[in-house]
């Protein structure tokens, strides 16, 4: 089998952080490089169950992945994450981004995602290093702060999620690593990488690293696998995308990737909001685009694919009723791989 990017979980608001702690053990037992929890507005907070798991753990790395710059100014993302790393001995990793527009409006701000997260890595990398700064942002600013204390990793690399062309530019221009999120296709992330990486060659930048978030069932039946797929793929479909005909132009680029038509997929998402289930109204081509699911082969396979597509580290939503079960069976077959 052909070289793998590393595998991590990816845990989130959705899940109670009790929760959380017993996917990471098993993540640790069963050789995953690590754990990255991503936040929304009015979720729960990821904070408590990234340190928990930093203090539980010993090898994982610990991701934030994404600190919403809205819900945590700047200077407490600095603040909180450098207490986070060093709870977690230098294990801790940080990820950015503007959060979706929807649920930013709702906590009563002006969603403006590329002048927030460019003002949000100014800020904190330069609070991260040690330094005093006064900074006069499109959204946010500082006046002479400083953080009291010295930061474990005043290096640390800063990952940025992004999605669009612009945000994928400014990515490369600004930020150490790209985070591709769920939802969007291989051929969706060999473009953005190849935009993310154009883009820091024209400022002088190495490559970002790029991190990839995707949905996972691995169980030996393949098809119950590809099935609990299916329903996690269309309660994605339903909760973010967006309604009416009528999508942005990132979303029309996702669909243009996804080896769908356009016609099939507005037809799929209107079956799904009138209440049909998901292994009714998808078909394997979702499958195919929008996870990986499968017998522990079969995933161990497709996790081949992106790394080829320059996806450095894959972090797997494991969905379903079983998720530690799944974990326990695919980190048997990767060890078996590495072996």
């Amino acid at each position: 089998m052909e070289e793998l990017p590393e595998i991590g979980l990816r845990l989130h608001g959705g899940l109670d952080p009790r929760s959380c702690i017993d996917l990471a053990r098993a993540a640790e037992a069963n050789g995953f490089a690590s754990l990255w929890f991503a936040e929304n507005p009015l979720q729960r907070g990821v904070l408590p169950a990234a340190s928990a798991c930093a203090l539980l753990t010993r090898r994982l790395r610990i991701g934030l992945g994404i600190i919403n710059v809205y819900s945590h100014h700047p200077t407490l993302i600095a603040m909180e994450f450098a207490a986070l790393d060093e709870l977690a001995d230098g294990r801790a990793r940080l990820g950015i981004g503007s959060g979706i527009g929807r649920l930013i409006e709702r906590i009563g701000f002006a969603w403006q995602p590329l002048a927030a997260t460019r003002d949000a890595l100014h800020i904190v990398r330069r609070l991260l290093a040690g330094e005093e700064m006064t900074y006069r942002g499109q959204v946010f600013s500082v006046h002479q702060a400083r953080l009291a204390f010295r930061a474990r990793s005043p290096q640390t690399p800063i990952y940025m999620a992004a999605m669009g062309d612009r945000s994928l530019r400014l990515c490369g221009r600004l930020a150490d690593g790209l985070i591709v999120s769920n939802m969007c296709p291989l051929g969706y992330t060999e473009r953005a990488v190849t935009i993310a990486k154009a883009a820091a060659a024209e400022a002088g930048r190495p490559p970002p690293a790029v991190v990839q978030y995707v949905p996972c069932v691995a169980r030996p039946d393949r098809s119950a696998a590809r099935q609990a797929a299916k329903a996690a793929i269309g309660e994605m479909l339903t909760a973010f995308w967006p309604a009416g005909i009528e999508w942005p132009a990132l979303r029309e680029a996702i669909v243009a990737q996804s080896g769908i038509p356009r016609p099939e997929f507005v037809a799929a998402l209107a079956r799904l909001r009138d209440g049909e289930p998901a292994d009714r109204v998808l078909d394997e081509r979702f499958v195919a685009a929008f996870a990986i699911a499968g017998t522990a082969e079969d995933c161990l396979a497709a996790a081949t694919r992106f790394q080829r597509a320059g996806v450095g580290e894959l972090v797997l939503t494991f969905a379903g009723a079983q998720p530690i079960d799944d974990i326990g069976y695919f980190g048997r077959a990767l060890a078996e791989q590495r072996a």
